[in-house]
């Protein structure tokens, strides 16, 4: 089947790419990832080491997202904050009759708890919340920088194509998740048969990390429209990738504080800089920050009106796994 989406004049003139990594469409594709068998090379790893570190109680979640077919819209917001807690609560503020619609469209998937969250019971609300940050800190957070990492070299290559060929080059540089053939862009993977004229919407293109195989839009038709595609990644990208905070040094500082200081690994970061790699509030992000700090494993460094966190030589022995010496 191949959804096919007709751009005008305008739409071209409109369409643009996320400013950064999308948490909340990472948690939503990841846990696609999570329920299926795809992907085994390159992900399943990842799979392996989430299923491990994940809390039981996630049915509310995976109700909301099963691995095929629909997923409610309202998870994956148009212009949500790029911490995961203000994007949450952008999730939970979804007004009624849109909590209603999205859920009366997951088929044969009614359960009390949904039929709570679709009334916006406030109960059924926090478990969406609490579950939402939860599985983001065990299954997203300690791999956000090769999440950061590929998007933003997705989203670099993109530019260039923008730079040289305005809009038109960019979609065409989708091949082969999208190919376009003016003034219609297709998706041959798509699960849906059908058009869609954005009627001068315009378009936001999202590069995924966890997005595998296939481009995936919202179902809504009236409000903005996005196209969230995969990135070009290492299928080893679990194995070799130098950022990547050890299972042994997660279970020691914990799960995102460890990705906090593999997130300086490569280079000094702003409290601001360390919250976009690591897909957490600046709030959050100082305070693991300080911690870190305080226990030697990162330090300050000022340059002008800015504050960096700089890796320690304490912490860099750490994340490569080596004991201190006395």
């Amino acid at each position: 089947m191949t959804l096919r989406i007709h751009l005008s004049g305008e739409d071209l003139a409109r369409v643009r790419v996320a400013p950064a990594a999308d948490p909340l469409w990472e948690v939503l594709l990841s846990l696609h990832l999570l329920g299926r068998r795809q992907g085994i090379a390159m992900f399943g790893g990842w799979r392996k080491q989430a299923r491990q570190a994940l809390a039981p109680d996630l049915r509310l979640l995976f109700a909301l997202a099963p691995p095929w077919g629909y997923s409610a819209d309202f998870l994956t917001p148009p212009g949500a904050p790029g911490d995961i807690d203000s994007a949450v609560e952008m999730v939970l503020a979804t007004p009624r009759r849109r909590l209603r619609g999205d859920i009366g469209q997951l088929a044969g998937r009614s359960t009390p708890d949904l039929a709570d969250l679709g009334h916006g019971r406030l109960p059924a609300l926090r478990r969406l919340g609490t579950s939402m940050r939860s599985y983001h800190r065990h299954a997203v957070a300690p791999y956000w920088s090769s999440v950061d990492t590929a998007v933003r070299a997705e989203r670099a290559r993109l530019a260039r194509e923008f730079l040289g060929g305005g809009a038109e080059a960019a979609l065409a540089a989708l091949r082969p998740f999208a190919l376009w053939q003016p003034p219609v862009l297709s998706l041959p993977l798509h699960p849906a048969d059908r058009d869609v004229h954005l009627d001068g919407r315009g378009l936001v293109l999202i590069p995924s990390f966890f997005c595998y195989r296939a481009p995936t839009t919202l179902q809504d038709p009236t409000g903005p429209q996005v196209l969230v595609y995969p990135v070009r990644h290492d299928p080893a990208w679990l194995t070799h990738d130098p950022a990547q905070p050890s299972r042994a040094l997660r279970r020691l500082l914990g799960g995102t504080r460890a990705s906090v200081l593999a997130a300086v690994a490569d280079a000094p970061a702003t409290t601001t800089g360390l919250a976009r790699r690591t897909g957490i509030s600046p709030a959050s992000a100082s305070e693991h920050a300080r911690t870190l700090q305080n226990a030697g494993l990162l330090t300050a460094s000022r340059q002008g009106n800015r504050v960096y966190h700089v890796l320690t030589e304490l912490g860099a022995r750490l994340l490569r796994g080596s004991a201190p010496s006395d």
